[in-house]
């Protein structure tokens, strides 16, 4: 048998690429879709397969819960009553999780705090199956619940930045985002439909059976001990050492004025600017529904959720920009003249249509605030940020209810949606000019090994410039 003779390449075919053209090819098409990216890091990878289930799964709850308040008392006062009964303790608990993130290993808090959620459901699914038809075991669910999923949102958005490259957040908050989105729209359709089926114990079931996937997602994570500690205070998660991590983390927050515009950019944009509890008065009085509600107020609630997630669907777009402070400044001014223009809708896909544009300029809010938040701070201190960043997410639309709900009362819903509007552009451009390093803050540096290997703990911010905070 001889020496093969020399290979000789084979012309492509008239359907076929050229290697080079079909990487750009690629890449253009890489740009417009979703940035995957994160993905190819095993550990994330689980860890957002896990929630694009327990997304939807979660507002299953969400929804049974006050179905289930409202049939036993009859009383939508007592549905108020749940939602506040849910607040407090998750409101103490972030803060309390995100001192105890910074001292103790977070795949450990993490895991402790999900399956502490899946029992919570499991318990919810157990007294509607055995037809306790008692409101005060279900506010004690409710609460302790609340306050676990507090905790556990202040050490996830901690554990992010140590699966992934710096370069690779705003890709990887955009793929998180965009299931909850999708969660937001998913579970109360599944809700509704099943509910007639099934009854409401079956909700808790699936929510606590999902749930198991993401406990053995972060199972399958590696340790993720914690940073040294650079404020001072012992490493310990007991009693008066978490005050003063509290505290460290409040001073550290108000002293980076980067970080503080980036929770003040949030504050504005859902305090002066969600205008979710004038919905049904904006479907009754300009939409036509009946008083109980009717088709317009669907479109409404689901309008902002759609927009978003056309946003996540096209992250690529967005994710490898690097002015990071300039796209929040941005995003928030187009959030607030989207909500200023759909308060003067007149007809309903106008509305839509505006509402829609409002959601895809929070998504990208969210997308590049929460990167500025993991990449700013220096490890050590990024669980009781995030804290204090689920403190903020979760007050400021509650509070916004109270304020538009008033101002639609009082001047009209009109006046109460596009004012807010309007004014959420004036403040957050205040806030702007006010913290010029904030709207030049540039994320980091792509890297060359996207798919890293876990991220070890550092005391430094992740690739960010010496001195960003200085003004």
């Amino acid at each position: 048998m001889g020496r093969p003779g020399p290979v000789r390449p084979i012309p492509p075919g008239p359907g076929a690429v050229e290697p080079a053209r079909g990487r750009r090819m690629a890449g253009k098409r890489a740009r417009v879709t979703a940035d995957l990216r994160p993905l190819q890091t095993a550990p994330f990878r689980r860890l957002w397969a896990s929630t694009t289930v327990t997304a939807v799964a979660s507002q299953l709850t969400a929804v049974a819960v006050p179905v289930q308040v409202y049939d036993l008392t009859g009383s939508s006062a007592y549905v108020g009553y749940a939602s506040l009964a849910g607040l407090v303790p998750m409101v103490a608990a972030a803060l309390w999780g995100g001192a105890v993130a910074d001292a103790v290993d977070r795949r450990r808090m993490l895991l402790v705090t999900s399956s502490g959620i899946a029992l919570t459901s499991a318990l919810l699914w157990a007294q509607a199956a055995a037809g306790l038809e008692s409101v005060a075991v279900l506010l004690v669910l409710i609460a302790v619940q609340q306050a676990l999923f507090g905790a556990n949102s202040a050490v996830s958005g901690a554990v992010t930045p140590r699966l992934i490259t710096a370069d690779l957040l705003p890709a990887a908050n955009a793929l998180q985002s965009s299931v909850m989105w999708f969660g937001g729209i998913a579970g109360p359709l599944l809700a509704g439909a099943l509910i007639p089926l099934t009854g409401l114990g079956t909700l808790y079931l699936v929510d606590a059976i999902a749930l198991c996937l993401t406990v053995w997602a972060v199972w399958r994570l590696p340790p993720l001990p914690p940073a040294p500690s650079q404020d001072g205070v012992p490493g310990t998660p007991g009693g008066a050492s978490v005050v003063r991590r509290i505290g460290a983390g409040l001073v550290h927050l108000t002293r980076h004025r980067i970080l503080l515009a980036a929770y003040l950019a949030d504050f504005i944009a859902l305090f002066l600017g969600m205008p979710a509890a004038l919905f049904p008065q904006i479907a009754h009085e300009t939409f036509g529904d009946p008083p109980g509600g009717g088709f317009a107020i669907g479109v409404l609630y689901a309008a902002m959720s759609v927009g978003a997630l056309a946003v996540g669907l096209c992250s690529g777009l967005l994710t490898r920009t690097r002015r990071h402070g300039a796209m929040v400044v941005a995003a928030v001014c187009a959030w607030g003249l989207a909500i200023a223009a759909f308060g003067l809708a007149e007809r309903l896909w106008t509305a839509a249509f505006f509402l829609a544009l409002s959601g895809s300029a929070l998504m990208v809010l969210g997308m590049f605030r929460k990167t500025i938040l993991q990449t700013a701070a220096v490890d050590g201190m990024r669980g009781r940020l995030q804290g204090v960043d689920t403190v903020v997410a979760a007050g400021g639309p509650r509070l916004a209810g109270l304020v538009h709900g008033t101002a639609g009362a009082a001047v009209g819903a009109t006046w109460a949606v596009t004012g807010g509007g309007i004014l959420v552009v004036v403040t957050m451009l205040a806030v702007a000019l006010t913290f010029p390093s904030f709207r030049r803050y540039r994320g980091p540096e792509a890297s060359e090994d996207a798919a890293t290997a876990i991220a070890p703990a550092s005391d430094s911010p992740a690739r960010v410039p010496p001195r960003a905070d200085a003004d």
